[in-house]
């Protein structure tokens, strides 16, 4: 494991454990200093009260992991990024953009073990915090890769059941993803029934142009959930366009695998099948 720079977290409102990636003898009253007028510029570890947060500001979380079961996922945007399960409920191919603090990939690793999971991350310091975050190492059937994730679909040669984007900066969701070809290219790559998961938050202004362009490259099969409790939203996007939700079929998939996985999928379920009724993504598109 990387050793880390350890100092006192410097945030009144947010007190605990700050870990940087800077070297032993770095000077830590300009660490803190930058932390607290945010010019740091560079991902940091906040932990305090048996949570460990990856932060790219302080009014940013990033992702936050439970020490003491670090594949539980504790935020309620990861926790709905997984209904795709609904849909497909064993994926064999899955590629997730950005790692982050790895919570989702240590859920799918844990708990989908027919799944080939494939990482990339654009930030070479996020990867660098894997460790503190308990994401495991690569083996036959996970990979983290450091490169460009609009680039590696592009050139990517296989097909994916799964295309799984939570993929942020320091204001909100990552511009390399803005391109309409971005999101033509994620359809071309699933599989026919394949899914594109993505995660959604910050100023409308912002996300409302790849809600857009996700609806135009997917013939609008698309359906959105809100996550009130974290201001997020998440889409789902279908490569069949003409794929229609049977979400009375859907109510035994929900329990059993609320029943497996300890997560509200029938509730889940309920708010999925009320995003599509009100057309959800297309508001937050306009």
């Amino acid at each position: 494991m990387k050793t880390l720079l350890e100092i006192p977290s410097p945030f009144p409102e947010e007190p605990g454990l700050i870990r940087l990636l800077d070297p032993p003898g770095s000077d830590a009253d300009e660490l803190r200093a930058r932390l607290l007028d945010g010019r740091y510029g560079r991902p940091f570890v906040l932990e305090h009260g048996g949570l460990r947060a990856l932060h790219f500001s302080l009014g940013y979380v990033q992702s936050v992991m439970r020490i003491a079961d670090p594949c539980a996922l504790e935020l309620g945007y990861a926790q709905r990024m997984m209904v795709f399960l609904l849909f497909n409920p064993r994926p064999r191919a899955m590629v997730m953009i950005g790692l982050g603090g790895g919570s989702l990939v240590n859920f799918c690793h844990r708990h989908l073990n027919a799944a080939d999971l494939t990482v990339v991350e654009i930030d070479a310091d996020v990867i660098a915090l894997r460790d503190q975050f308990a994401v495991p190492p690569d083996d036959d059937r996970l990979r983290v890769i450091h490169g460009d994730g609009a680039a590696f679909i592009a050139e990517h040669p296989g097909r994916i059941d799964v295309l799984m984007v939570d993929a942020f900066g320091a204001d909100g969701v990552a511009e390399e993803l803005a391109s309409f070809e971005f999101y033509e290219n994620a359809r071309r790559r699933l599989t026919a029934n394949g899914i594109l998961v993505m995660n959604i938050a910050g100023n409308k202004d912002t996300y409302a142009r790849h809600v857009e362009r996700l609806l135009t490259a997917f013939d609008e099969a698309v359906i959105a959930m809100s996550v009130r409790e974290d201001g997020n939203y998440i889409l789902f996007a279908f490569r069949d366009a003409a794929f229609e939700p049977r979400w009375k079929f859907m109510r035994a998939i929900a329990l059993e695998l609320q029943k497996r996985m300890k997560l509200d999928f029938p509730g889940f379920a309920r708010q999925l099948e009320r995003g599509q009724t009100l057309r959800l993504a297309q508001r937050l598109s306009a």
